[in-house]
Parts: structure tokens; sequence; C-alpha cells
């Protein structure tokens, strides 16, 4: 199935186009009179069809929709299996969007869009009449487009919602916050005191009975409050340190992939040197996922090798967490990714990255993107790397999680090749080199290509 078709998919219009050229070729080659009536009848109601589901009106509503959240033109005959994992999510949430449902739910939307694409996102949300819930860490995005918030809290197991927008949220958060910081300091002083109070009592056997009964009264005003929101629960990240190597241990030469009719990668030649920090820019769809999925080993190049110098251990994260195995627990995924850690290494690892009891017996398909994530990290930081590919590393992570992130790859100082549109991300890599695809010109980094990180 192609873009087009499955964006037109969502109204059952692919059905329609597809009768109604059928209809139109049948036309064509009708000779005799009663071919021509029956092939023009065909038409009639191929026709008819087409123009209920929407019409020509529909499909440039669809193309409208695919250029807002940057899938081009030229991707739009290309068969949906060709295309990267960034491009299908493009065209999945392409489809939800022309669908015109009365009321969407859209789980990280923002996720695999460039600036400008983020951006048109906002503006159709902003004029969608429909009904729309949102599961974001976009502040920007829920900032701009929501007027109810959901919080789901799991220390008090409670669902609270707030008839504001996002910031009117913020504030009378903070605000509670400290109206129960008060509350419970006042008790706690007040508590004390009739805990010394009860305590002078207890040593008179006229007073020990009350004395009980005030140290329990002053329990119970404490145990009786609003418990203090705590703070979210972050996984610890800090990434391997790297097993030695030699000076160049992983290259490139002459890499070409195609995809059908489409050229992917075209003769790219790289060098990755001990510890070197470099970043692959490019369009959506020019080549920077499978250029890692061939460094990696995932893909094989149509022409060109991928070489691996001396001492070589190479740790791969992909966007799409294809390193994780499905039907295997959270546990065996990291079994998989570090054998050398005992069973008990590998529980505190996995508590480190926020996993624990029942959690590390779960099957990795039923996680979310984020708990993928986790998972897919806490198999790279146990793995000795000495070079990290880094396909999108920030994406579907809350803020305290991304924090996490960007400082550990920061501050790691074997080589990495990183794909990102997370200009954080950049700023935290604090690139030496720049490869720019699809062309494969590789340069010195510089400010100059900071413009192109949000173009990704």
């Amino acid at each position: 199935m192609s873009v087009t078709d499955r964006i037109l998919s969502a109204r059952g219009l692919d059905v329609a186009v597809r009768e109604l050229r059928a209809a139109e070729h049948a036309m064509s080659g009708a000779v005799r009179g009663a071919e021509i009536e029956l092939a023009m009848d065909a038409y009639a109601r191929a026709e008819a069809e087409f123009q209920a589901r929407g019409g020509y009106a529909a499909e440039a509503e669809a193309a409208r929709v695919a250029g807002g959240v940057g899938l081009p033109a030229q991707l739009m005959g290309r068969a949906v299996g060709t295309l990267s994992g960034g491009q299908k999510r493009r065209v999945e949430l392409a489809r939800i969007l022309f669908a015109g449902h009365g009321t969407l739910l859209l789980d990280e939307p923002t996720n695999h869009l460039d600036a400008d694409a983020v951006g048109w996102l906002r503006g159709f949300l902003l004029g969608y009449r429909g009904g729309l819930v949102v599961v974001s860490h976009d502040h920007g995005l829920i900032a701009d487009t929501v007027n109810r918030v959901f919080h789901l809290d799991p220390a008090r197991a409670a669902l609270d919602v707030h008839n504001t927008g996002w910031r009117a949220y913020l504030e009378q958060r903070d605000a509670a916050e400290r109206r129960r910081a008060r509350e419970r300091a006042n008790a706690d002083r007040k508590a004390a005191s009739l805990h010394a109070q009860a305590d002078r009592m207890r040593a008179n056997v006229a007073t020990a009975v009350a004395a009980k009964n005030m140290a329990r009264r002053a329990d119970r005003m404490v145990a009786e409050l609003e418990p203090a929101r705590r703070a979210e629960r972050v996984a610890r990240i800090r990434l391997p340190e790297p097993a030695p190597s030699g000076r160049m241990p992983l290259g490139a030469v002459g890499l070409t992939k195609s995809y059908g009719e489409q050229r992917v990668l075209r003769g790219v030649d790289l060098a990755v040197d001990r510890g070197v920090r470099l970043v692959v820019l490019g369009l959506n769809g020019a080549g920077k996922t499978t250029l890692l999925r061939t460094l990696a080993g995932r893909e094989t190049p149509d022409a060109g090798r991928v070489v691996h110098g001396h001492g070589l251990r190479l740790g791969y994260f992909a966007q799409e967490h294809d390193t994780l195995d499905p039907a295997r627990t959270v546990r065996e995924n990291l079994a998989d990714a570090a054998p050398h850690l005992t069973d008990g290494e590998a529980r505190g690892v996995l508590g480190a990255f926020l996993f624990s009891g029942e959690d590390t017996d779960k099957p990795a398909r039923v996680l979310s993107g984020g708990e993928k994530t986790r998972l897919a990290l806490a198999g790279l930081v146990h793995s000795g790397a000495n070079v990290l590919l880094l396909d999108e590393p920030t994406n579907n992570l809350d803020p305290a999680s991304r924090g996490e992130v960007l400082g550990a790859v920061g501050s790691y100082p074997g080589a990495i090749v990183m794909v990102t549109h997370d200009e954080g991300a950049i700023e935290a890599l604090r690139p030496d080199r720049v490869l720019v695809l699809p062309d494969g010109t590789e340069d010195l980094w510089s400010e100059e290509y900071l413009g192109l990180v949000s173009l990704n």
C-alpha cells in the first residue's frame, strides 16, 4: 500500500480511488456500444462513491495534512513498508488527523516531527473542533492546545481533573504544594507540642491514660493530612566505560543502499575515530536511520562495506526499539544485552531504570514507548561499548529522564554517532564532526549546522 492510499484509507477513499481508476481504464478499453454503456454506468457509480467520500477536495486535504507533518510529495507514491520508522509514524499521524473523527487520541504526537511539523500540528489542533486527549512531554504543545488537565497521581492512586489550561494547572499545583507544606509544618509543630506534653504527663499515674490519648491524637493529626507530593522516580543513567580500542574502531567505505527505486545511501564514506563525537543530519528520508542500521549490522548494503577496527565493541540504540525481543521479558532482554551480569546484578540494574518486582517479568511487547527506551538504555549502559550508535535517544522520555540521558551523553568518553532532531541532545553531545545526508558530506562541526537539526 502506498503512503497516499494509507492516508486515504482513513475515510475509505483508497478503495473509491481504485474503483474510479479501474472504471476509467475500462472506459478507455471499451469498443462496442454495450461495453461502452456498461463502462459508463460503472464509472458513474464509482465517481458518485468517490464524491460521496469527499472527492478531489478530500484528496487535496490529505496531501495538505501529509505535507504538514513533514511527508514530502515525492514520498506519497512509495510503499509504506519501504519507509523509515519515523516516516511510518508520520504517515499514521497524518492518517489519524485526516480521518476527521470526533475525538483525537494522541500519544506523544510530536515524536519524530521536525520544528516546522510541530508548529503545523499545534496550529491544526488549535483549529480542530472535535475533542482532543493528548499524552505528551512537549509542554509547549500542551500549553497551546488543552483546556483541561487530567493528572494521574500514583502516590495517592487518584485522578485529579483540572478544568483549566496547562499554565493555570501548573500554578494551581504549585500553590497546592505550598499549602500542603504549610499545613504539614503546622501539624508537625502541634503534634510535637502534644507529644512533649504527653511525655510529661506519663510520669503521673493519674494522667497516664490522658497522655496516651494525647499522643494518639497527635499521630492522627499528622496521618490525616493529604500526603506531600513525592518527587517522581527517575532512571539513573550512566553510559558504559568504553573498552580499549584502536585509533579507528569503526569505518565505512562506499555504503550504498536502495529500497526499490529509491536510493537511500549514496556511496557514504565514514571514519569513526576513537572518542569522536559525530552527528548525522539530513531531511526525513535522507537515510540517517538506514546508515546507523547498516553500521550496526542490521542492514546489508547493496555496495560498499562496514569496517570493524581493532577492539571494536558496538552499542546500538534503535529509535524503533527493534534491538528488543518483544516476546522475551524485561529481565531476559537485559540478559541478552549484558550476559555478564548475575541475576542479582541484573535486578539492581533494572531497579535503577525503574523496573521492579513483577515489572521485570513483563514481555517487552506490552511496554510503553518510554519503558522500551529505558530498557534499551539499560542494556546499552552495561554493554562495555566503545562506539555508540544512537538513533533519537531522547524520544518518549519524560523531561527528568531526558535530562539523565543528555547528562550521560555529555560525560561519555567513547565515540558516539548520533541521529537526533533534539537541539538539547546536540548541546550535550558537543559534536566534533557532522555528516550530512543524502550526499554523505562530512565536515567539522560548526554552529552553522544547528539550523539543520530541527529539520531532521
